[in-house]
C-alpha cells in the first residue's frame, strides 16, 4: 500500500513537473518570437498591433521611416536583415524585384488574400503577387479652412500665392512634392528630363516660401490647429483633419493628383519571414482592416473591411472627394538613372530652408 502511494505521488510530481516545463517553454518560446517593421508612423493602430501580439505570441517592433526613400535604402543597402516588413513606394518596386532584394511571398499562407479587390491584384510590376502586398492607398490633395484660407485654390499653382505666405502645412518627400511642381508646369510627373526637374525646384523653392509646417506624419494638425489655412495632406490624414475640425474642405483641383498605393514586402534577408507572413495575413483580415481605418481613414484596396466599415468611414468626405478627382490620377513610376538628378535638386532645396 505504501509502495503504490509512492508511486502515485511520485507520478503526481512528475505531471505538474513536465506541466510546468511545458508552460515554461511555451513562455520562452512565445517570447522569442518577434516581427520587425519599417513604415510610415500614424498609419498602423495600435489596437490591431496589439491583437495580432495577443493572438500570435509574437512581439512587434515599429520604426517609422521619414520618406520611402529611406525604405528603399534600408533594402538595398544591406540592412534589410533589420527588418521583415518594409514599405517601400511603387516606383522602386520594379529596381528591388529585378534586383533580388525581397522575397518571395507564399500567397498559401495568406488567405486573407482574396479580401483584397481584384483591381489591386497582379499588378504590373509584380504580375504574381510574389513581393508585394497593398495595405492602404492615399491621394494627395489640397484641404484648406475656408473660414481663413485668403484665395481660392482650384490648381497647384494657386499654392504660390504670395496670399498664402506662412500659411500651408504640407507633406514632405521628393517624390511626394516634386510631382505636384512637376504637373503644374504641365510636364510628366515621372519626367527624366534634367530640365523639367531643375523647372520644378525653382517652382517649390517658391512653394516653400509660402510653407510653415511641413511633416509626412501628422501634417493635418498644422491646418486643423489653426496654425496653417491651407493643407497638401495624403487623405488619410484628411480624414482625420474632418474628424477634429468638419468644417474644412477639399478643393476642387483640376490637375492631377496622385495616388499611391503603399505595399509591405519582405526583404531577401530577413529574419522572420514567418512571422511577417502572418502578420500580413492578419491585416488583411476584415475585420481587422476595418478596425485600423477608424483611426487612419485612407482608401483602402480590402473591399470586404471596407463593406464592414461604419458611416463614418464610407461618408467621410477624405474618401469621398469629387469622382472627377479620383479619375484624374497619376502614379509613381521608376524614374531610372534619373533618381540622382531629383536627389541632387531636393538636396539643394532642403540645404535652402
Amino acid at each position: 500500500m505504501k509502495t503504490r502511494k509512492q508511486f502515485l505521488s511520485f507520478l503526481l510530481i512528475a505531471v505538474m513537473v513536465v506541466s510546468l516545463a511545458a508552460c515554461g517553454g511555451g513562455k520562452e518560446e512565445k517570447a522569442q518570437g518577434e516581427l520587425n517593421i519599417y513604415m510610415w508612423s500614424e498609419y498602423l493602430s495600435d489596437s490591431v498591433v496589439q491583437g495580432f501580439e495577443d493572438e500570435y505570441g509574437i512581439k512587434v517592433n515599429i520604426s517609422y521611416m521619414n520618406s520611402s526613400e529611406e525604405a528603399t535604402a534600408k533594402i538595398t543597402s544591406g540592412g534589410g536583415d533589420q527588418y521583415d516588413l518594409v514599405m517601400p513606394c511603387d516606383a522602386d518596386m520594379t529596381g528591388l524585384i529585378n534586383g533580388g532584394k525581397l522575397a518571395e511571398i507564399n500567397l498559401d499562407n495568406l488567405p486573407n488574400f482574396k479580401n483584397l479587390g481584384d483591381a489591386y491584384k497582379y499588378r504590373e510590376f509584380d504580375p504574381e503577387n510574389k513581393y508585394a502586398i497593398p495595405y492602404l492607398m492615399n491621394y494627395v490633395y489640397v484641404i484648406y479652412n475656408p473660414e481663413t484660407c485668403p484665395v481660392e485654390i482650384t490648381k497647384y499653382e494657386d499654392l504660390l500665392s504670395p496670399e498664402l505666405k506662412g500659411q500651408i502645412a504640407s507633406i514632405t518627400g521628393i517624390r511626394n512634392l516634386f510631382p505636384v511642381a512637376l504637373v503644374a508646369q504641365g510636364y510628366d510627373p515621372n519626367t527624366t528630363e534634367e530640365s523639367e526637374i531643375a523647372a520644378a525646384y525653382e517652382w517649390l523653392q517658391k512653394y516653400m516660401k509660402n510653407v510653415k509646417y511641413i511633416n509626412s506624419d501628422d501634417t493635418e494638425q498644422g491646418i486643423v490647429s489653426g496654425a496653417c489655412s491651407v493643407a497638401l495632406v495624403f487623405d488619410g490624414q484628411a480624414g482625420r483633419a474632418f474628424a477634429e475640425a468638419p468644417h474644412l474642405k477639399v478643393a476642387d483641383l483640376s490637375d492631377p493628383i496622385q495616388l499611391g498605393v503603399d505595399e509591405f514586402v519582405i526583404p531577401a534577408n530577413a529574419k522572420n519571414k514567418e512571422n511577417a507572413e502572418k502578420f500580413l495575413n492578419y491585416i488583411l483580415d476584415a475585420e481587422v482592416m476595418a478596425e485600423n481605418l477608424v483611426e487612419n481613414p485612407y482608401t483602402c484596396p480590402n473591399v470586404a473591411a471596407i463593406e464592414l466599415t461604419e458611416d463614418s468611414y464610407k461618408l467621410n468626405p477624405a474618401i469621398n472627394i469629387p469622382q472627377h478627382m479620383k479619375e484624374n490620377y497619376f502614379l509613381q513610376l521608376d524614374i531610372g538613372d534619373a533618381a540622382p538628378i531629383y536627389d541632387k535638386y531636393w538636396t539643394m532645396l532642403l540645404s535652402e530652408q
